[in-house]
């Protein structure tokens, strides 16, 4: 009787169908898309707004004058690609740099010192990213900024952005206005995501839920006030800073005339009031605008899958 072999049959390893989280390079490119959207649209929204504004500080005594005719400015859509490309590039590198040295500071002095030191965390990290961000912003903004108080100097982004480098060069040109941008800036940045960050630890803390139960719905509502809670004290405390930039980048410098020099000398003529030019029409834009990227920043992360960061609020844990 023949025996019968039976061949057994190979074990198979059921898959794992888990996702895994995106780390490194592919969670910071995430966060630089959000960012990037974030403030590109919000921006690019509000150039109507932000083209007033820098008229108001650059020729008040026209403006404030002249009538309705006069103020129809066709660069109120011609300017709107300058802006909405200068914010794209600069909101990649600010938001995206602010994840990756809030998570460089975490990891150098642990969590739990992170959290008790957490405000100096947020301001320091969004520092150092914004410094960054505005060395691409800077000739973007130069262009944008002589577009609307020049609109005969040229057609639009590529041809202003040509016509600069040509006839000032890249240092007298594009980055005269550096130290201007550095200075409102970076005060600017670390006020709204430091007070950002704090306004919505505080909501969390009121709300008194884990952020994992909270609702996706209610994560945008938080965004949203925090970020006008944000965005009016980052306004108030970069007007003066912002003014002295549209007016540096309005027209060229004295020959042999240094940045320093040129600041001191317009900080004497505006005085205290005219450096808080065009306030109002700012704070409202910059609070809806700073909204509008904490709402579209928070959305895209979470639909991106890159809302895993390292916590250091002291708000309410899952168990």
């Amino acid at each position: 009787m023949a025996t019968t072999t039976t061949t057994p049959k190979p074990t198979q390893t059921p898959l794992n169908t888990t996702i895994k989280p995106p780390t490194g390079i592919d969670l910071y490119s995430r966060f630089a898309l959000a960012g990037a959207l974030g403030c590109g649209i919000t921006h690019g929204l509000m150039t109507p707004v932000d083209v007033v504004k820098t008229r108001i500080q650059l020729s008040p005594e026209i403006y404030n004058k002249t009538s309705g005719k006069n103020r129809r400015c066709r660069c109120l859509i011609d300017r709107l690609w300058p802006t909405a490309t200068g914010y794209f590039i600069q909101g990649a590198l600010k938001f995206g740099g602010y994840e990756f040295w809030k998570k460089t500071f975490i990891d150098l002095i642990g969590v739990d010192k992170a959290r008790e030191y957490r405000m100096p965390i947020y301001m320091l990290s969004s520092g150092i990213a914004e410094f960054f961000a505005d060395v691409a912003l800077c000739p973007l903004e130069a262009t944008r900024i002589r577009l609307v108080s020049q609109p005969s100097f040229a057609n639009g982004l590529v041809s202003g952005f040509s016509r600069l480098l040509k006839e000032e060069g890249v240092r007298r040109g594009f980055y005269s206005g550096f130290g201007p941008i550095l200075f409102k800036q970076i005060p600017y940045t670390m006020a709204k995501f430091g007070f950002y960050e704090i306004a919505a630890e505080k909501i969390m803390q009121a709300i008194n839920k884990p952020k994992e139960e909270i609702s996706p719905t209610m994560l945008t509502v938080i965004d949203l006030n925090s970020g006008i809670i944000a965005g009016i004290a980052a306004a108030l405390i970069s007007q003066p800073a912002d003014t002295l930039l549209s007016k540096i980048n309005k027209e060229k410098g004295v020959p042999g005339q240094s940045v320093t020099s040129r600041l001191l000398t317009l900080t004497r003529q505006l005085g205290v009031k005219g450096l808080f030019l065009g306030t109002v029409p700012r704070v409202c834009m910059v609070s809806l605008l700073t909204a509008g990227q904490f709402v579209i920043y928070g959305d895209i992360k979470r639909a991106l899958g890159a809302s895993q960061g390292v916590e250091i609020a002291k708000i309410p844990k899952t168990n």
